[in-house]
């Protein structure tokens, strides 16, 4: 809640429920959920911060955005949305906008794609259903801007997702219609994410005491490292999984940094992970199918 008189401050966002298939019905208004960072445009006249989703102030890093938050000439606002820098086909690309975050030369290359409006030149706009704030939102917000407004899509939430997930997008975001805005995780918003299956080499087995196993992963020609995944396969797999752990057992990675409990292995254990779309140098939310050479 803003505190102080007539001055806004960051309100803890409304956060959706992650679930694996779209809600159906006319309940509900669906957008594409974008691959960027979660962000909240506080403005207080000419004072306008960008905040984090945990409510860190990022205003340094995204300088062109408050210049264009700025320019929408508001008394007071606060605005959600998404932070997000686009590839040469036009889909969200979160390594650069990594990079962009931390090369001043590349602020140019942010945009923030606007959802909702929790106030409004003195207006609390929370106790509003989702359709009326967004309404209000798209007025204020002029095409072809840094700032954009992040457009419903019309038709059945089977057909829409099934067009997100063939567009190489990160999923969908499904709003039940007439819901307030309440900071905090809910069930009236739904977000529903899209998995591809990508074969990575393994470079090793982490296996602590106590904790959940999981593997390293690898570029198959590189070697590089992307990231880590779950062990969470039936008892037989992860038996010939450890089997082949110990018959590959090699030297730690050149360039590797030392982790306990480690078991590294040598080229040639290809495994099936699935994991978030996005960018391959970076694998998030990932999960170990199998070998990929047991199809």
């Amino acid at each position: 809640m803003p505190k102080g008189k007539g001055r806004l401050t960051f309100v803890p966002p409304m956060l959706p429920t992650r679930v694996p298939e779209p809600p159906s019905g006319g309940d509900w208004i669906h957008e594409v959920k974008l691959d960027g960072y979660r962000s909240q445009i506080v403005i207080n006249g000419d004072d306008v911060r960008i905040y984090t989703r945990t409510g860190i102030d990022w205003s340094s890093k995204f300088r062109d955005l408050v210049e264009a938050a700025r320019a929408l000439g508001l008394d007071n606002a606060i605005i959600d949305g998404e932070t997000i820098v686009t590839n040469e086909a036009g889909l969200p690309d979160f390594a650069a906008l990594q990079k962009a975050i931390t090369q001043r030369q590349r602020q140019h290359d942010l945009y923030l794609v606007a959802f909702d409006l929790l106030y409004l030149n003195g207006q609390d706009l929370r106790e509003l259903g989702v359709e009326e704030r967004r309404d209000i939102l798209q007025g204020l917000i002029r095409p072809g801007e840094r700032i954009q407004f992040s457009e419903a899509m019309p038709g059945e939430s089977d057909a829409l997702f099934y067009l997100i997930d063939k567009a190489g997008m990160e999923g969908m975001v499904s709003k039940r219609r007439g819901s307030k805005y309440r900071s905090g995780e809910t069930r009236q918003w739904l977000k529903t994410k899209s998995f591809v299956v990508s074969e990575l080499e393994l470079l090793g087995v982490q296996r602590e005491s106590g904790k959940a196993a999981f593997a390293l992963l690898a570029e198959p020609d590189t070697r590089r490292y992307v990231g880590s995944a779950f062990i969470t396969l039936p008892l037989d797999i992860r038996e010939r999984l450890w089997k082949r752990v110990q018959e590959h057992a090699g030297p730690q990675p050149r360039g590797m940094k030392k982790r306990p409990a480690t078991q590294w292995v040598k080229p040639g254990v290809k495994l099936r992970i699935k994991h978030l779309r996005g960018d391959h140098s970076h694998i998030r939310h990932a999960s170990l199918l199998g070998f990929s050479d047991e199809e």
